[in-house]
């Protein structure tokens, strides 16, 4: 018998910084975030949004209390200078979202953990953020698992793009993933 497994999160916090720090330098998660890892670039990079400085969120994913994941979620007109290279090839929603993620720990990977996630914060965007229309989420053409991730999340392929990638190392080529709020959950 499978032990039910319970998904909690809360903004991170700069004392999360060395945990983060620590996914952030494991290789799965090093390819597709390419960040820099230093104590002061994470505290740099980080520090602004867990202290509530910026618009955006940084979300401490649990699972049974242990940490497991990082969602960074945002309105994606708070980025004027992405929206406007993704607005040129393909149509962004005056009030849509953006989300990222990472799964920290290489064993909790290929297990739908990502899935369940990214539904999660998904639900809980349409009541944090009542005037949401959807969620648009741009992915490297080369990452699979996450593509395939937003999928089996519910999530529709709407375009390809060419935009700047994270890293420098891939060409242009993302698909841009998108899901809409479900009619009846009202858009105010």
């Amino acid at each position: 018998m499978r032990t039910p497994v319970t998904l909690t999160w809360r903004r991170l916090a700069e004392s999360d910084f060395p945990l983060l720090r620590e996914w952030l330098l494991q290789p799965h998660v090093a390819r597709w975030w390419n960040h820099e890892t230093s104590p002061e670039a994470v505290a740099r990079d980080f520090g602004p949004a867990a202290r509530g400085e910026e618009p955006s969120e940084d979300l401490l994913v649990a699972v049974d209390g242990e940490p497991v994941a990082l969602v960074q979620r945002c309105r994606l007109a708070d980025h004027p200078q992405y929206i406007g290279e993704l607005a040129s090839q393909t149509e962004v929603p005056e009030r849509a979202m953006t989300i990222d993620y990472l799964i920290g720990d290489p064993g909790s990977t290929g297990r739908g953990l990502g899935t369940r996630v990214t539904r999660a914060i998904v639900e809980a965007t349409w009541t944090d953020h009542p005037d949401a229309q959807s969620i648009i989420v741009p992915v490297h053409s080369a990452n699979h698992a996450s593509w395939r991730m937003l999928e089996k999340a519910g999530f529709r392929r709407c375009a390809e793009a060419f935009l700047d990638p994270d890293n420098p190392v891939d060409d242009r080529l993302h698909f841009v993933y998108r899901i809409d709020r479900p009619a009846g959950r009202g858009s105010t």
